[in-house]
């Protein structure tokens, strides 16, 4: 009846819930891959300003990787006008200390 016991207070602690930031504090690739979503969304939250008005609400911030930063929006003429300003905001971000190189605009997929 012992082992029982014991097999069933094992089977209790294996599925403790925890909060998310402490699991992705555990795992090294999700506190990366957190990490690098938080830099990308200060970048945004950067160079939104710079932007013209109509375009700020449609860019998302994408991954930021060693080909450089990917901005996302909802369609092809929000992609055109957001590849006219990559350079702008490139500059921009280098201004501000950061170093990309290069932006790619992403149209993201209908969900």
């Amino acid at each position: 009846m012992k082992r029982r016991a014991a097999a069933t207070e094992m089977n209790r602690t294996r599925h403790i819930a925890i909060p998310l930031q402490d699991a992705v504090g555990r795992a090294p690739t999700l506190a990366r891959l957190s990490q690098v979503a938080a830099e990308s969304a200060a970048w945004l939250r950067l160079v939104r300003p710079v932007l013209p008005p109509g375009l700020r609400q449609l860019v998302r911030a994408g991954p930021i990787d060693e080909a450089g930063w990917c901005l996302l929006v909802p369609h092809n003429a929000a992609a055109a006008k957001l590849r006219q300003w990559a350079p702008t905001l490139i500059k921009h971000l280098h201004a501000s200390g950061h170093s990309v190189e290069a932006i790619r605009v992403k149209v993201e997929t209908a969900r």
